[in-house]
C-alpha cells in the first residue's frame, strides 16, 4: 500500500505541471510591458491579487480598497499598478526593465460581491513567438453606437470541432470566445466588453456581435476553425469605428478648404474678366488709331472739287502812288 501511495504521489507531481492552462490574453514580452486586468461588471471589488503561475502560485501584488496596494518584495522595483486613480475595477499591472525571466503565465484574481471570484490569465511570450496576423481578408466601417456583427465560415463544408474569435493588437492578442463543439462547451474570456456569439453543435458559420461599438473597438479580429478531421482555417477582418470627435474636428478644415476654393475661383474669374476687358480695350484703341491714321491720310490727299471764290474786281491790278522825288545825293555846306 505504501508503494501505491508513493506511485500516486509521483504521478501527481508529474501531471500537475503538465496540466493545460487556458489563457485569456497573450502579451509580447517587452522591456516596458503592461498586463491588462479590467473587471467588466459593476460589482463591488473587495480584494484582488496578482500571481505568477509556476509549479505553485507566487504572489506579486495585492490590493484592498481599504488598505490600498502592496507590491511583494521580490517585485518592488519591477512592477507597479498602472491605474493611478486606483479604480476598484482596473487592476492593470505594468513592468519596467522586464527580461526573459518574466516569460510565463500570470493570473489576476478578484474577489467581488455578489458574484464571488473572477480570474483572468495572461501569457507572456518572447517576441519571436508572438504571432504575425498578416493582411485582413475583409473590412468593415461603422459609426459609433451601432450593433456590429462579424461573420465568417469555412471555405469547405466540413464538420466543425472548434471555433474561436480573437482581437489582434500590436502587443497583445485577446481571446473573445472559444467553442468546443464536439463536447458542447464554450469559454468566454475576460475581455472587458460585452461579446455575443453562437456556439451550436453542427453550425456552418460563426459570428460575434458587439453592441454599441466605440472607437476602441476598431482593430483586427481573427476567426479560427478546426474541423473534426484536423484541418484549420483562419480569417482576418478589420473593423473601423469612425470617431465622432475626429469628424467634428475635421469640419473646420473642410469648411476652410471650401472657403479657400471659393476664393480661388473668384480670384481666377476676376483675373480672367480683367484680362478680357484689357484686351478688348487695347483692340478698341488699335481700331481708333487705324481710323485716325486713315482719316488723316484722307485729309492730306483731299482736293476741293469746287474752285476757290473769284477775286474781287481790281484786286489783281497794280497800284500807283504819286509822291515827290527825294534827292539822295549829299547836300552842300553853306
Amino acid at each position: 500500500m505504501d508503494h501505491l501511495t508513493l506511485l500516486l504521489a509521483i504521478l501527481y507531481v508529474y501531471t500537475v505541471p503538465c496540466e493545460e492552462i487556458f489563457w485569456d490574453t497573450t502579451v509580447k514580452l517587452a522591456k516596458n510591458m503592461t498586463l491588462e486586468c479590467v473587471y467588466p461588471l459593476a460589482d463591488t471589488v473587495t480584494q484582488m491579487e496578482w500571481f505568477k503561475i509556476k509549479t505553485e502560485r507566487e504572489s506579486m501584488a495585492i490590493f484592498n480598497p481599504a488598505f490600498h496596494g502592496i507590491i511583494r518584495e521580490a517585485y518592488t522595483d519591477r512592477v507597479y499598478f498602472s491605474n493611478h486613480t486606483m479604480a476598484s475595477n482596473d487592476m492593470t499591472l505594468s513592468f519596467h526593465n522586464a527580461s526573459e525571466a518574466d516569460v510565463g503565465f500570470y493570473a489576476c484574481l478578484l474577489h467581488t460581491f455578489p458574484h464571488g471570484t473572477w480570474e483572468k490569465v495572461i501569457q507572456v511570450v518572447p517576441p519571436d513567438s508572438f504571432e504575425d496576423a498578416g493582411p485582413p481578408n475583409s473590412q468593415m466601417v461603422s459609426e459609433p453606437g451601432k450593433n456590429i456583427t462579424l461573420t465568417c465560415e469555412p471555405r469547405e463544408n466540413r464538420l466543425l470541432e472548434e471555433v474561436s474569435w480573437e482581437k489582434i493588437q500590436p502587443q497583445q492578442i485577446d481571446l473573445l470566445i472559444t467553442c468546443n463543439l464536439s463536447q458542447g462547451r464554450n469559454y468566454t474570456s475576460k475581455y472587458p466588453r460585452q461579446i455575443l456569439s453562437n456556439c451550436n453543435k453542427g453550425m456552418k458559420k460563426a459570428f460575434v456581435t458587439m453592441p454599441n461599438v466605440i472607437g476602441s473597438d476598431s482593430g483586427l479580429y481573427r476567426c479560427g476553425f478546426k474541423a473534426s478531421t484536423g484541418e484549420k482555417e483562419t480569417f482576418l477582418m478589420r473593423l473601423t469605428v469612425t470617431n465622432g470627435e475626429t469628424g467634428k474636428s475635421n469640419m473646420p478644415f473642410v469648411a476652410g478648404g471650401a472657403v479657400l476654393l471659393f476664393l480661388l475661383v473668384i480670384l481666377i474669374t476676376s483675373i480672367t474678366v480683367i484680362t478680357y476687358k484689357r484686351r478688348k480695350r487695347q483692340q478698341k484703341r488699335g481700331l481708333f488709331k487705324d481710323v485716325w491714321i486713315t482719316q488723316n491720310r484722307a485729309t492730306n490727299n483731299y482736293r476741293n472739287p469746287f474752285p476757290p471764290s473769284p477775286p474781287a474786281a481790281g484786286a489783281g491790278e497794280d497800284i500807283y502812288v504819286n509822291h515827290p522825288v527825294f534827292c539822295l545825293g549829299p547836300r552842300a555846306r553853306v
